[in-house]
């Protein structure tokens, strides 16, 4: 079985970022495999542990120094990598143009996993876009993943706390949610291990594909800005739990 996660490497989230001008950003902080993605690595992974006979294939888009990103899929049990190597950050209609290329060029897949978005923009459209121009079926949010023969069966959270169950053919497209399993940390020797495999680049110019404008502008970027409140409740418990409700409804508007 052949399977792919397609990985982003991403701003870690614990860094300070500093803006520059209007809409650019300090790229020299700390980048790191996007948490979502780490899902797809382990349950890639896990698949081909259990059906033996299998590769993982590690894709991304970016920039060079994304390779970092693919060793730490590497690290975590990947055969191999490769890297679709751009000077800018493309958005969802170009990467998924360009893993589409990149993905048929070295072979299609039995699946392809990947997270349901990225940390950094969290725009929840590569995977769809990949799976439309694959022609393959697609599932996110996935918290329960199985695979039997040639159909795999997984469980999806939507919203209001409800869940789905899908079952579908192969090949398809899994965008992997935290719930669905816990990703391993790798050991020194796979680490060490990681750094001889192979990381194949492949020029984003050098794919036979369209590339349209950018379908995003980036205006302007500001630091968020973190507010907090608080409030006190008074009288008896029946009483607060009322004034609560209130709160949470017509202040907060959480409920």
């Amino acid at each position: 079985m052949k399977i792919c996660v397609c990985v982003k490497h991403v701003p870690d989230s614990a860094a300070r970022i500093t803006i520059k001008g209007k809409n650019q950003f300090d790229e020299s902080i700390t980048f790191i495999l996007n948490p979502y993605d780490e899902h797809a690595v382990e349950e890639a992974v896990r698949v081909k542990k259990q059906v033996g006979d299998s590769e993982v294939i590690a894709v991304s888009v970016g920039k060079e120094d994304a390779i970092k990103t693919l060793r730490s899929a590497l690290s975590m049990g990947a055969d191999r990598a490769i890297l679709i190597k751009t000077n800018v950050r493309p958005d969802s209609v170009i990467t998924s143009r360009a893993l589409k290329a990149a993905i048929e060029q070295d072979g299609k897949p039995d699946i392809i996993f990947t997270g349901k978005a990225s940390i950094d923009n969290e725009g929840f459209q590569t995977m769809y876009r990949l799976a439309a121009a694959l022609n393959m079926s697609v599932a996110s949010n996935v918290i329960a993943f199985s695979l039997e023969q040639e159909r795999v069966l997984v469980e999806c959270e939507m919203e209001a706390g409800a869940r789905g169950v899908i079952d579908m053919p192969l090949p398809c497209v899994i965008g992997t949610s935290k719930g669905l399993n816990k990703p391993s940390y790798p050991t020194l020797p796979a680490i060490m291990k990681a750094k001889k495999k192979e990381v194949k680049i492949i020029d984003l110019e050098s794919l036979a594909i369209e590339k349209p404008m950018s379908s995003i502008e980036i205006l302007e970027l500001k630091p968020a800005v973190e507010e907090r409140s608080s409030k006190e409740l008074k009288g008896q418990p029946e009483e607060v739990v009322m004034q609560l409700i209130r709160v949470l409804r017509e202040e907060a508007k959480v409920l």
